[in-house]
C-alpha cells in the first residue's frame, strides 16, 4: 500500500486518465488532473463540463476499483 501510495504522490499535478467501476458492469473513464494526495486518499479534479473533484482511496486502487493512467 505505501508503494502505492508513494508512486501515486510522485505524479501530483500531472493529466491523468481514471478508469473506475461505476457498478453493474459500467466503467466510468474520465481525465482529470491529480490534484492532492493525503494519508489515505487522493484528490483527482476532472477536465469535463462540471469541473468537479472526486476522491478515492489508495485501496480502491490495490483492489482494482480505480485504475490510473499518467499522461507521458
Amino acid at each position: 500500500m505505501t508503494s502505492i501510495k508513494r508512486d501515486i504522490e510522485s505524479h501530483v499535478g500531472e493529466k491523468v486518465t481514471l478508469k473506475a467501476n461505476g457498478g453493474r458492469r459500467k466503467i466510468i473513464v474520465n481525465d482529470g488532473v491529480l490534484e492532492k494526495t493525503y494519508d489515505s486518499i487522493f484528490v483527482i479534479r476532472l477536465e469535463n463540463a462540471t469541473q468537479r473533484t472526486v476522491t478515492y482511496s489508495y485501496s480502491d486502487v490495490l483492489t482494482k476499483t480505480v485504475q490510473l493512467v499518467f499522461a507521458v
